[in-house]
């Protein structure tokens, strides 16, 4: 087909197209440390992605077509329209959070609540197991209260000063909790009594969302060089407890937390899994 009568005959569709390419390319960018300078406390490439991200939310909801329109198109373009708006909702994650470290700073710093509080409920849920079930529970979340409480200090001090030194306690701390919750749901899930299991895996993985919502906001401000090493002191790899993590709830964790759509929180979610594993974690 003609590129330009294309053009014109899906103008949604071929403004879609611009704009995801904007935010692909800023994705690239940003990975590669490319700025262009700073726009307030974040740089000109994730102002420009932002923008362009914006637009697309707008163009998904653009009023302006006549109903007419709308019928004689809706069968050729809505169904690319859909999937292209679908693809720019998963590209700028997680590094569009990411657009200055002290943003990620405080990004981090504001789940440390809900981490507390998942760490508490953990250390009362021994008590509503069976009583054969209790002391795995007990013996595989033993070190979370110290973990989440010294996650919670260096989160503060990032925020504090967003620089290497305090950057690399955070990103050794984080995978360290990380995979004290990989093998806690590892031994969750040997617990035979299903009504244990079940409570037991729950309980963790509230936990297990949260450090992983760390580990991608960390990640998205780490090097390549810093990822790669997080990645090799992670031995029990995320494929390994896939099995036992309940997606769903993940999103309402992150949905509440963002004030933000179920469905938005269920992508974001998918994407990060897949951002982690392609990582090596």
């Amino acid at each position: 087909m003609n590129p330009i009568s294309n053009i014109w005959n899906h103008p949604r569709t071929s403004i879609a197209g611009l704009l995801i390419a904007v935010v692909t390319v800023a994705g690239v960018f940003s990975q590669q440390g490319v700025t262009l300078g700073t726009a307030g406390t974040g740089t000109i490439v994730s102002l420009i992605a932002a923008a362009a991200t914006a637009l697309l939310g707008l163009l998904a909801r653009d009023p302006g077509e006549l109903a007419s329109q709308r019928v004689s198109r809706s069968v050729e373009s809505g169904s690319k329209l859909n999937a292209w708006l679908l693809i720019a909702l998963l590209l700028p994650l997680p590094w569009m959070e990411g657009c200055s470290g002290t943003s990620v700073a405080q990004d981090i710093v504001n789940w440390t609540p809900a981490l507390q509080s998942a760490v508490a409920t953990v250390d009362s849920t021994a008590a509503l197991l069976a009583p054969a079930d209790a002391p795995v529970f007990l013996a595989a979340t033993t070190g979370f209260d110290a973990a989440s409480n010294l996650l919670v200090t260096q989160a503060k001090a990032y925020l504090a000063n967003p620089g290497a030194n305090t950057l690399a306690q955070l990103q050794a701390q984080v995978i360290t909790f990380e995979q004290q919750v990989n093998a806690a749901l590892l031994a969750a899930a040997k617990i035979v009594n299903p009504t244990s299991q079940q409570h037991a895996l729950s309980v963790i993985q509230a936990v297990g969302t949260i450090v992983s919502a760390i580990l991608a906001l960390v990640q998205s401000v780490s090097s390549k060089a810093a990822v790669a090493q997080m990645a090799a002191q992670a031995t029990i790899k995320l494929s390994a407890v896939g099995p036992y993590l309940d997606r769903a709830q993940s999103a309402r964790m992150v949905a509440g937390h963002y004030g933000e759509p179920l469905g938005q929180a269920r992508m974001q979610v998918a994407m990060a899994e897949k951002n982690e594993s392609a990582a090596g974690f």
